[in-house]
């Protein structure tokens, strides 16, 4: 795919990406496939997936509380458990503000390690980074924001997204619909959102402007981005099928990325309905 070169001119000392479609092909890759980037809060993607599948094990339940007084484990996946966002200090009821929180994945993390006795980095490898062949992937810390991983990888985890092996697609497609629809918050780099539509884990691109995704991308499209200069995308509705994207950088997000990003969506996506 040409749109892929546009990451030859971000201002960025390494960056990888590629186009997985709904069927597991790759559209296209450019970069270094193999090389191993922070994710930032792109970890929340796969510590999502990891709970999702302790739920469907029956290890935990959605609704059964974990975190602060009166939250649950739907709470702490939709970032309305009412946690501030880098300490754990109540800041809200559970369910009425959507406050962005890496110590509410903190706090999952920790609630599904003490239910299944298992230290969650290991959950995580066991329950998603094996069972997809993720082996340049690991989580060194917080389940928030500390996993390490490779485009080749992440393509893996972005096939899993839109062909669901791990999971039931029911389970897949309830947790990228909205959960607690109209709440407002902000939606860290981008400001103030009415509302700040969220899923278990996945954020929903919905109306929301400005956003980290392009002007084409559609309403349904999900996925997240990391302060380390990362993302993830799936559009269900890019091409006849749907695709997902990853982006890879070692720079922090800041003004390149809001300027840079957008623009590489919209060639992706106009290049995938082209084809």
């Amino acid at each position: 795919m040409q749109s892929l070169r546009m990451i030859e001119n971000w201002p960025v000392p390494t960056a990888a990406v590629a186009v997985v479609r709904a069927d597991g092909s790759v559209a296209g890759a450019y970069g270094p496939q193999e090389h191993r980037f922070p994710l930032a809060s792109v970890t929340k993607l796969l510590a999502a997936y990891a709970a999702l599948v302790a739920i469907e094990e029956g290890a935990v339940e959605l609704d059964e509380p974990a975190g602060p007084e009166g939250a649950t484990v739907r709470h702490l996946l939709a970032h309305t458990s009412g946690l501030a966002f880098d300490e754990p200090r109540t800041m809200a009821a559970p369910g009425t503000r959507r406050i962005y929180s890496n110590a509410g994945f903190e706090a999952l993390g920790d609630h599904l390690a003490e239910a299944t006795e298992i230290p969650f980095p290991q959950y995580l490898r066991e329950a998603v980074l094996e069972p997809l062949g993720m082996g340049a992937t690991e989580l060194a810390g917080s389940p928030a924001k500390d996993g390490v991983s490779t485009v080749a990888d992440l393509v893996r985890f972005a096939a899993e997204l839109q062909a669901p092996r791990l999971l039931a697609p029911e389970t897949v497609a309830a947790a990228t619909s909205v959960v607690f629809p109209g709440l407002t918050g902000v939606l860290p780099g981008y400001g103030h959102q009415k509302p700040n539509d969220w899923g278990l884990g996945f954020e929903i691109r919905d109306g929301k402007s400005p956003h980290w995704t392009g002007a084409s991308s559609s309403a349904r499209t999900f996925g997240h981005f990391g302060q380390s200069g990362t993302f993830l995308w799936v559009d269900p509705e890019a091409g006849d099928t749907g695709a997902a994207c990853v982006a890879l950088t070692d720079r922090a997000f800041g003004p390149w990325a809001i300027d840079a990003w957008p623009p590489l969506t919209d060639a992706v996506l106009a290049e995938l309905g082209s084809a």
